[in-house]
């Protein structure tokens, strides 16, 4: 048997992570956990980065080195072998001055990009195209959860309260930006400034008043040339839940709430910091479940279903609510591919809901596997 070969009767999953955008070391996080959570009884593992500079290669999924270590953050290996799909679902490695080896048919994938060229249906598509099974939402609900522009005007179709907003796009800046901070200037301040295609909160500002604005739209356009700007919710409280799909059909999933609270610190909002690196724990306050009247949190978890079938969502999300000082239930945004180490709040949602971390990892590769590619 060569080392390639593989056992029939498991399933060969391929673990995908890094990519191009500005949250790859976030995405090699994830897959550092998600890489030891994979019962490997039950499925054959082949861990594939993708570098900052879009090269694809054979990972050695090593999870102390996808670790962030002494707030060092972490990378795909730019000298692994390079690795590519082939015919019929096969993954093909190449080494120099060697024939292409393959390392036989891939049945799902696990992509754990984050940000652009990854979670915004661009690998679901070519997944898609390769008639290739994977985890997660497919090329519409991706695009959508991904332009926060976009997702506010499908969650809007749905009835649902969104904050009202600004979009700056590339040409309007470029051409006329007294026209866009005058736009600005009328959803009253504080506002918050955000890539419009990012997450993992990288390039969000919270601006005060009209002389901060500049310097938060190029911090924003240093990830994104398409910038959204919204108003800020009255005396908000974050609630977060989590939708997991249904199992041979069934209806989604709602988790219970949790709620993210940031006091102090020199953070004013639930930043990159505050999220990943050890120093910002000490200002953040994850409450799973949250504290909230039992009707109000009823409201959130409909809403959160609502939210997920507004944009055909599949396998899982994270659904982030604002709910303002009137108690009004406002949605914020949707994650078709949330922060998933096992203090991520997605993940903690659902082991407060009775699914720990490495069931909540088999739920996903099942609902995967179970699905087919193409239109459905």
């Amino acid at each position: 048997m060569s080392k390639h070969s593989r056992e029939p009767s498991k399933p060969r999953v391929a673990v995908v992570f890094g990519g191009r955008s500005s949250e790859h070391a976030i995405s090699c996080v994830t897959a550092a956990n998600v890489l030891q959570a994979i019962d490997r009884d039950k499925y054959e593992v082949v861990p594939i980065g993708i570098t900052t500079g879009g090269h694809w290669v054979l990972e050695s999924g090593d999870p102390e080195r996808l670790s962030i270590t002494d707030g060092k953050l972490p990378e795909v290996d730019v000298t692994a072998l390079p690795v590519l799909f082939g015919a019929d679902r096969e993954l093909v490695v190449t080494e120099p001055d060697q024939v292409p080896g393959t390392l036989g048919e891939v049945d799902v994938v696990f992509p754990l990009l984050h940000g652009p060229w990854g979670e915004d249906g661009t690998l679901q598509g070519l997944l898609e195209m390769s008639d290739i099974r994977y985890v997660g939402s497919g090329v519409l609900a991706s695009a959508v959860g991904m332009d926060k522009h976009y997702m506010k005007v499908v969650f809007q179709a749905a009835g649902l309260e969104v904050t009202p907003y600004v979009v700056i796009r590339d040409r309007d800046w470029r051409r006329d930006p007294q026209a866009c901070r005058e736009a600005v200037d009328r959803l009253g301040y504080p506002v918050f400034v955000k890539p419009s295609r990012g997450g993992s909160s990288l390039g969000i500002s919270k601006v005060n008043s009209l002389d901060e604005l500049d310097a938060a739209v190029g911090e924003a356009r240093a990830h994104d040339p398409k910038v959204i700007v919204e108003a800020s919710a009255k005396n908000p409280r974050e609630i977060e839940v989590g939708v997991l799909g249904g199992l041979d059909g069934a209806n989604p999933e709602v988790s219970v709430c949790g709620e993210v609270a940031v006091n102090g610190g020199g953070h004013d909002f639930y930043d990159f910091e505050t999220k990943y690196l050890p120093e910002g724990e000490e200002y953040t306050a994850l409450s799973v479940p949250a504290e909230l009247p039992e009707e109000l949190a009823a409201e959130v978890r409909a809403k959160a279903l609502t939210a997920f079938d507004a944009i055909e969502g599949e396998g899982l999300a994270r659904v982030d609510f604002f709910v303002d000082a009137d108690g009004k239930v406002i949605i914020n945004e949707i994650n078709t591919m949330p922060g998933f180490t096992p203090t991520s709040m997605f993940p903690r949602l659902w082991a407060a809901s009775g699914i720990d971390y490495p069931a909540l990892v088999e739920r996903l590769l099942r609902l995967a596997l179970d699905r087919p590619t193409g239109l459905r």
